[in-house]
C-alpha cells in the first residue's frame, strides 16, 4: 500500500541562504537598483524634454506618489524579470543561491509576482533580523533563497535514492 508513491523532496534549514548572503544580494541589488533608477530617471527625462515638457524634472523632485511609483516600478521589473527568468537575480547570481519552493522547484510567475510586491511593505528589510534568514517577502509567498549548489546535489541524491528504491 503505497509502495510506488514517489516520496517528493522537502527544503530543510541548512539548505537555506546564509544571513550573511542574504545580506549580500541584498546591497548588490539595492546597488544595481539604484543604477537602474538613474538611468531609467536620465531617458526619461530626455523623452520628456523631446516632447517639449521642460518642467517634468521640477515636478518630479516635489511629487513624492510619482517618485514612488517611479522607484516601485523600476524594482518589480528588475525583480519579477531576474527571478521569473532565472529565480535569481544578479545578487543572487553572484552568491550562488537562487529562489525556490519548498519542495525545492522554482516558483511560477505568480508566486514571484506576489514575493515581488511583497518587497514594498515598508520595513521588510528588517523582516531578515530572526533567527531563520527569511524575510516576509519570503514567507508570504511561501518562498526560500537557498543555495543553489547545494540544493542541486540534494535533489540529485533524493532523485538517486528514489531511483534505486523504485519510487521514480
Amino acid at each position: 500500500m503505497g509502495e510506488n508513491v514517489p516520496k517528493q523532496f522537502q527544503l530543510t534549514e541548512d539548505l537555506y541562504a546564509s544571513h550573511s548572503q542574504r545580506f549580500l544580494n541584498l546591497v548588490i541589488d539595492t546597488f544595481i537598483l539604484l543604477v537602474l533608477f538613474f538611468l531609467s530617471l536620465v531617458f526619461l527625462i530626455a523623452i520628456m524634454e523631446l516632447n517639449g515638457n521642460k518642467n517634468f524634472p521640477n515636478y518630479f523632485v516635489k511629487n513624492q506618489i510619482a517618485q514612488y511609483t517611479f522607484v516601485s516600478c523600476i524594482s518589480l521589473f528588475y525583480y519579477n524579470f531576474f527571478e521569473i527568468l532565472l529565480a535569481r537575480t544578479i545578487g543572487k547570481l553572484i552568491t550562488q543561491t537562487m529562489v525556490v519552493t519548498i519542495n525545492g522547484e522554482r516558483p511560477g510567475h505568480e508566486i514571484i509576482l506576489i514575493r515581488s510586491i511583497c518587497r514594498l511593505i515598508p520595513f521588510n528589510a528588517i523582516s531578515f533580523l530572526g533567527i531563520t534568514p527569511r524575510g516576509w517577502h519570503d514567507s508570504i509567498s511561501k518562498t526560500y533563497v537557498v543555495r543553489a549548489k547545494l540544493l542541486e546535489e540534494r535533489m540529485q541524491a533524493s532523485q538517486s535514492l528514489n531511483n534505486r528504491t523504485g519510487e521514480s
